[in-house]
C-alpha cells in the first residue's frame, strides 16, 4: 500500500488509511517498520504531504532526505524504490536538486509544521507561542503551526534545549519515544535520538515533570505531577532506560550556579563552606555535622565546576565525596585526622 501510495496510484480510502499511519507515528502503540526502512518510508510520506499543501509563510521548503539516511550504501536502493515517485517530480517542478542545501527544512502539512537541522551547528527559532527553541545537529521537531486548545504539544527526535514561554493556562509538552515532558514556563534540555535505548531531560531553571510516554498522564502539571512520574528542579536531569523502562532522577554533569556566592573562606566553619555550595548551584549536600563541629579551613574557588570545588575541599581535608542519585554525600573523619595529616 505504501508503495502504491507513492506511485499515486491507490484508492482515496488507502491513501488515507497512509496518511491516518504517518499522523500516528509518534504514538507508543503505533505500528512502526524496521528503523531504517521507517526513517524513508516518513521522509518519503513527507515530501509527498508537504507538496501537496501550501508552505508556511515562514518560505521553508522541503528539497531532499536527512544527509543520515544516505550515509548507509545498502539503503540507497531501498530509498531510491520509496521516494524516487515522489521526489522526482518535486525536483523537476521546482528546479531543484539534492546538492542544493538548506540551513534546515521546515514544511507544513495539516497544521503541523516539521523542521529537521541538517547542519552541523544548533539552530535557534521561535514558536507560535514565543518559546525558543534550539535545536541540535540531525534533530527534527514537529510542531503546530498554531497552538490552540488546552495543551501545546511537540514531537522531538535527536536533542534540542527549550526557554519556553510561561503559560499556566496551556502546559507545554514535549514528546518522545520514551518520554513525555510537561511544564509551564522555563528552560530545559531534552535528548531522545532514533535508534538509542534512553532518553534524558536535564532542567535549567523552573520545574519540570517527566514520565513514561507509555500510559503518560497528559492533564498533569509541575504542580500536580504524576505519581509514577519526576518532578524535576534545576541542575536535576533524569535519564530513562527503555530496557529497564525505569525514570532515574540524578544531578547533571555540570550543575550551574543559580545563586551566586562569595567562595572565599579564611579559617571558616567547613559546614560553612558547604552551606555555601548548596545555595550556589541548589543542590543537597549530606554530611555528619558531629564530625565537622568545630572543623575550619582557609580555601577559595574561582571557575571551578561544583565537582571540582567539591574535589578541591576533600583534598584540603582528607575527605571524599560520594553521589547519591541527586544528592552529594559528604564523607569525613573529622577534624583531628585531618590535622594531623597536615
Amino acid at each position: 500500500m505504501l508503495q502504491r501510495y507513492l506511485d499515486n496510484q491507490c484508492t482515496a480510502e488507502e491513501r488515507a488509511s497512509v496518511e491516518r499511519w504517518y499522523a500516528r507515528l509518534d504514538e507508543v502503540e503505533a505500528h512502526t517498520l524496521s528503523s531504517q526502512n521507517q526513517e524513508a518510508v516518513e521522509d518519503a510520506i513527507w515530501q509527498r504531504l508537504v507538496h501537496s499543501e501550501v508552505l508556511p509563510s515562514t518560505g521553508g521548503r522541503v528539497i531532499r532526505h536527512p544527509a543520515s539516511f544516505w550515509q548507509s550504501a545498502p539503503l540507497k536502493w531501498i530509498a531510491a524504490l520509496l521516494v524516487v515517485g515522489a521526489t522526482l517530480g518535486v525536483f523537476f517542478s521546482l528546479n531543484l536538486w539534492p546538492n542544493q542545501q538548506e540551513a534546515s527544512q521546515v514544511a507544513a502539512n495539516q497544521g503541523w509544521i516539521l523542521r529537521y537541522n541538517q547542519t552541523q551547528q544548533v539552530q535557534t527559532f521561535t514558536l507560535p507561542d514565543s518559546s525558543v527553541i534550539t535545536l541540535h545537529p540531525g534533530s527534527r521537531l514537529r510542531y503546530q503551526a498554531a497552538f490552540t486548545g488546552p495543551r501545546r504539544e511537540v514531537h522531538l527526535q535527536g536533542e534540542a534545549f527549550f526557554k519556553v514561554h510561561k503559560n499556566p493556562a496551556q502546559p507545554f509538552l514535549v514528546f518522545t519515544k520514551q518520554v513525555v515532558t510537561t511544564v509551564l514556563g522555563t528552560s530545559f534540555r531534552v535528548k531522545a535520538y532514533t535508534g538509542s535505548s534512553e532518553a534524558s531531560v536535564a532542567v535549567r531553571e523552573g520545574k519540570v515533570a517527566v514520565q513514561a510516554r507509555k500510559d503518560a498522564k497528559l492533564d498533569i502539571t509541575p504542580a500536580q505531577p504524576a505519581t509514577t512520574g519526576v518532578l524535576l528542579l534545576p541542575n536535576e536531569q533524569v535519564v530513562y532506560s527503555a530496557n529497564s523502562r525505569h525514570l532515574k532522577k540524578q544531578l547533571v554533569t555540570k550543575p550551574l550556579i543559580l545563586r551566586p556566592q562569595t567562595f572565599e573562606f579564611e579559617e571558616r566553619p567547613v559546614t560553612e563552606v558547604l552551606t555555601t555550595l548548596e545555595k550556589a548551584y541548589g543542590v543537597d549536600i549530606v554530611y555528619d555535622k558531629t564530625k565537622l563541629t568545630g572543623c575550619t579551613v582557609s580555601i577559595s574557588f574561582d571557575n571551578e565546576t561544583l565537582f571540582e570545588k567539591l574535589g578541591l575541599l576533600c583534598k584540603s581535608l582528607g575527605a571524599r565525596y560520594t553521589l547519591t542519585n541527586e544528592k552529594i554525600v559528604f564523607h569525613s573523619t573529622g577534624c583531628e585526622m585531618s590535622a594531623l595529616r597536615k
